[in-house]
């Protein structure tokens, strides 16, 4: 890599951004997360809308058909916070690194404009149809020079997928077909097929991305599998708030030991959690193996049908990779009964009397009538998508 420019890969999320600087391995194919680092809550940056309430996701995917997005007048305030909080870090990485020239990549949640350089959609936060052109400008104000600009905002997932595949302790290493779930403030989809980590885009025909699956109880799937959704769930069972959980810190992990103790809304939410989590598991299984087979509803009812067919018909999973702060969950409950045997007798009631899966897959994921549990793994990369969105930036630049 050449060394009169830093490498930063940011992971850009609901409630802070995180920036890495990035460096890559002697072997000049493998990369790993640099020594300076900086984070930034957005609620820190002075004009944050602490009561912000994004605007309906139906409406926001109505006027992208319309191609006609109108972020609101408090969305584009609180879009100053977050291109503020974004500026800060990178800031805070060139002061510690002496090097003003940088190249940045950028990742994202959210669907993003036609010029990949801004966020059209965003479930859990406000549209920035403008983020790359307005962090730019920010920047060149301190004085800062970009190697290139931002070729384009990645999506926080597929550089979870990235990340896996090419830090040193990724777990997409040594697999040919995986798939990976992050839950963090929301969740990550990213997929790897017949060696290769594949865009979600260009697999979207048959693959749906679990903030777009709806529960029977009409709840984005991302709510049983992102750290606020299972707040938010137990938050309505103790009739309290969300804001008032962050402020007595309790988190998952808190409600998982709630559960443990026998508190029945505790215990109701990681109900929830695990049935819905091996549902969702079970059609990913599923829709690899034989395409969509409608298990889900969609959040938005216009969304086209996936499709039955794709060119990845009967492939099997090598591996499933659990990660970000739902990864830590699971691998603090291994072995319990509150989320993990719930969670994996479920998925194998389900692989065991599915209908749509053959003997073959039956036995590749169930062994004895129990899930094959080999075949989870948990991700020690909580800085995934960083690393990837580093990676991306890099490989755009040297092409």
């Amino acid at each position: 890599m050449k060394d009169d420019f830093l490498l930063i890969g940011i992971d850009g999320g609901a409630t802070k951004v995180n920036a890495w600087s990035i460096a890559m391995e002697e072997d000049g194919q493998t990369f790993s997360l640099g020594e300076y680092k900086a984070a930034k809550s957005y609620r820190e940056i002075p004009g944050f809308i602490d009561n912000f309430q994004p605007v309906n996701i139906n409406i926001q995917l109505g006027e992208i058909e319309k191609d006609d997005s109108r972020p609101t007048d408090s969305e584009k305030l609180q879009g100053q916070t977050y291109i503020e909080a974004c500026a800060r870090v990178i800031e805070k990485i060139v002061e510690l690194s002496g090097k003003r020239r940088i190249l940045v990549g950028l990742g994202m949640p959210g669907i993003k404009t036609r010029d990949q350089r801004g966020i059209s959609a965003m479930a859990n936060g406000p549209r920035l149809i403008h983020y790359a052109d307005d962090l730019e400008t920010r920047l060149s104000e301190s004085g800062i020079e970009f190697v290139q600009p931002i070729s384009h905002i990645g999506s926080d997932a597929y550089y979870c997928g990235l990340g896996e595949e090419y830090a040193k302790e990724g777990q997409f290493k040594n697999v040919q077909n995986s798939y990976y779930l992050g839950g963090g403030t929301g969740a990550a989809d990213a997929l790897k097929l017949r060696g290769e980590v594949v865009p979600l885009d260009e697999v979207k025909g048959w693959f749906v991305k679990t903030w777009e699956m709806k529960s029977s109880e009409g709840l984005s799937a991302e709510k049983y599998v992102s750290s606020s959704g299972i707040q938010t769930i137990y938050a309505a069972l103790k009739n309290t708030t969300l804001a008032e959980l962050n402020e007595a810190e309790i988190y998952p992990p808190q409600i998982r030991e709630r559960a443990l103790k026998g508190e029945k809304e505790a215990v109701l939410t990681f109900e929830k959690v695990s049935r819905y989590l091996a549902k969702l598991l079970y059609e990913r299984i599923t829709s690899l193996y034989v395409g969509w087979q409608d298990l889900f509803a969609f959040v938005n009812p216009n969304r086209p049908k996936p499709s039955s067919e794709h060119n990845f018909m009967k492939v099997l999973y090598d591996s499933i990779i659990i990660g970000q702060r739902l990864g830590d969950l699971l691998r603090d409950s291994q072995g319990d009964r509150v989320l993990w045997m719930p969670l994996f007798e479920q998925l194998a009631t389900l692989i065991r009397g599915s209908e749509y899966l053959d003997d073959t897959a039956k036995m590749h994921y169930c062994t004895n009538g129990t899930f094959n549990i080999e075949l989870i793994k948990i991700s020690n990369l909580r800085e995934a998508p960083a690393i990837g969105a580093g990676i991306d930036a890099y490989l755009s630049w040297e092409k």
